[in-house]
């Protein structure tokens, strides 16, 4: 039986892998399969920094405890480049090359509660997840929080390389960096608690439908009528596929292949 790929990678001549870091105080571990040791420290290494990000989001209308704690967990400013770090703990969403950006805490936060409000969710807590488009590997970083088990797919061969090496000092034992067509989804996967999209298209791939458990919940931007991004939940019922269409949004565009 083929091995499912593993994160982190082991190194050319490195060590046995160690177990994943345990979190120190003040940030408490929503789950524990490999979570982001708590920082400590000043400037943009306090807790301080993240606790008032935290606070915004709180305020902005997040209200899910695991979520609010997984975004107080984990250090955004380590994703994003040397030049921007002064931003990362503002509410904006930030180039990270290639023409790609990582996206507002506030829609990271947002998202990842839509999935927690799934049927299974609720009823089990989140078990495997699809992340479509790994940029920078912050979302990434987050849903292992959140989820017993993380699948992240970016078609970019740069920003895999990338995301693997800001995910690498973490050491997430429950996820997965993949690189390939996200459009494709991840079928030796499937199927999948959660599905999350960090690019728009037209349409949902009819694959990602197909992944996805019943009792699950995808969770990505699409344009509909009009061209006007709009934040899509499609949940899978025992009697078929349930659409909402919440509020706009603005991703980079969703494309197949790889480069």
């Amino acid at each position: 039986m083929q091995r499912r790929p593993g994160f982190p990678a082991r190194l050319p001549g490195a060590g046995p892998a160690q177990a994943p870091a345990r979190p120190a105080a003040p940030v408490p571990p929503v789950r524990r399969t490999g979570v982001v040791a708590a920082p400590v420290g000043v400037g943009l290494d306090s807790a301080a920094v993240r606790a008032r990000m935290v606070q915004k989001l709180a305020a902005g209308g997040i209200t899910s405890v695991p979520v609010l704690r997984a975004m107080g967990a984990v250090e955004r400013h380590r994703f994003v480049d040397s030049a921007l770090v002064n931003q990362a703990y503002e509410d904006t969403s930030l180039p990270i090359g290639l023409g790609q950006t990582i996206s507002k805490p506030s829609v990271v936060a947002r998202m990842c509660e839509l999935l927690l409000g799934a049927e299974g969710a609720r009823a089990g807590g989140l078990g495997r997840v699809l992340e479509i488009g790994t940029g920078c590997g912050y979302q990434a970083a987050v849903l292992s929080q959140l989820a017993r088990e993380v699948y992240s797919l970016e078609r970019l061969r740069g920003l895999h390389d990338k995301a693997r090496d800001n995910l690498r000092p973490f050491r997430l034992a429950n996820l997965h960096l993949l690189f390939g067509d996200g459009m494709l989804g991840y079928a030796k996967g499937a199927p999948y608690a959660a599905i999350i999209a960090a690019a728009g298209g037209d349409a949902v791939p009819q694959a990602w439908c197909d992944q996805l458990a019943v009792g699950g919940r995808l969770v990505a931007p699409m344009a509909l009528a009009g061209g006007q991004q709009m934040l899509l939940v499609i949940d899978k019922t025992p009697h078929g596929l349930k659409q909402s269409v919440l509020e706009p949004v603005h991703f980079v565009p969703l494309k197949s292949g790889i480069a």
